[in-house]
């Protein structure tokens, strides 16, 4: 998790900034006008208490209005801890809807209502309710791209930084049932032995990373680290491939390692957003896409003017009936005391 300093950069600044991410869109002209937007959504979170939290997978420029930025494991527990009247989350909507749970008293709003998750869309209550009732007794752990209304079916949320943890908390003779993501659950029985019955479920991006494409990069960059969201296709192999050079990681392990290694060259197996900051946090150090493929359109749909306008306008406030709520809260916080 960053906290980022509340300065609005200039447009020179800015494009300074960015630079290193080799994208035209953000050239002079833009930059200038981005850098006025920035000035304008600095002020409008003074005058509305307002504090903004920001996914790792974020367009660059919003960074630089967030008050923190992580993976979703750190912007959970963020949630609970800022002193604000109202949360803006940048992100997709079952992490608003996250932010929501652990702080009922605060207002939370969301720039696009549109800015979903197909992981998350790929069970609803109801599935869970038929699958829970085929397999009687089993402990129901759902990964956090899950909706409210799930989470409150289930007995613990995971994030991939902490799913492994989870997992081995829960007493061996029990039935484990995991959800959404297949990719994730076969890496975790790997990773912890255990034998998982698994929904069938994929983020639409990560299981885009396939094998081959690990393979290219393992045969044409053999001097390079490579870091591997749980999430992709290829998770599993890379597992296999046992050698020192490759991790599965969350995207706040991946920042970590990157930061603390001695080497200079990395790929980088996860949505694309994810190497802005890690060029940030660990210059002079190289950062390529495994894929450049991976780009999460849900994820791009906030912009600096869709939160301007949530923070100007009071839109779209993110709501969760109280009793869903509560129950959805119990497996994270669940979850939270285990990480």
């Amino acid at each position: 998790m960053t906290a980022i300093a509340a300065l609005a950069p200039t447009g020179h600044q800015l494009e300074a900034l960015l630079a290193p991410l080799g994208d035209a869109h953000y050239g002079p002209e833009r930059c200038a006008a981005l850098a006025d937007l920035i000035a304008e959504i600095h002020a409008l979170k003074r005058a509305r208490n307002a504090v903004v939290l920001a996914h790792n997978y974020q367009r660059p420029e919003i960074f630089t209005v967030a008050d923190f930025v992580g993976d979703s494991l750190e912007l959970a527990r963020q949630a609970t801890r800022v002193d604000a009247d109202t949360i803006v989350f940048c992100g997709v909507h079952f992490m608003a809807e996250t932010a929501k749970i652990l702080s009922p008293d605060k207002t939370v709003l969301i720039p696009d209502l549109d800015a979903g998750c197909s992981l998350a869309a790929s069970i609803t209550a109801d599935q869970l309710r038929e699958w829970k009732q085929e397999h009687p007794g089993a402990v129901v752990v759902s990964y956090v791209n899950t909706t409210a209304e799930v989470k409150a079916e289930s007995d613990y949320c995971c994030t991939s930084g902490n799913a492994k943890a989870v997992i081995e908390a829960i007493p061996a003779d029990r039935e484990i049932l995991f959800l959404p993501d297949m990719f994730l659950g076969i890496w975790l029985e790997r990773a912890t032995g255990r034998k998982l019955t698994i929904w069938l479920g994929e983020c639409h991006v990560h299981a885009g990373i396939r094998p081959d494409d690990i393979e290219r990069w393992q045969r044409d960059a053999p001097d390079a680290e490579l870091l591997v969201h749980p999430e992709c296709g290829c998770a599993s192999q890379c597992m296999a491939f046992g050698n020192e050079r490759t991790h599965i990681l969350s995207t706040e392990g991946m920042i970590n390692f990157a930061k603390a290694s001695p080497k200079s060259r990395f790929l980088v197996a996860t949505e694309t957003g994810i190497l802005h900051r890690l060029n940030k946090e660990a210059p002079g150090k190289r950062f390529e896409a495994v894929s450049e493929r991976a780009i999460c359109k849900y994820m791009k749909m906030i912009t600096l003017e869709k939160l301007r306008d949530s923070l100007r306008d009071w839109k779209f406030e993110v709501e969760v009936e109280p009793e869903m709520a509560a129950r959805a809260r119990g497996a994270i916080e669940r979850m939270v005391a285990i990480s």
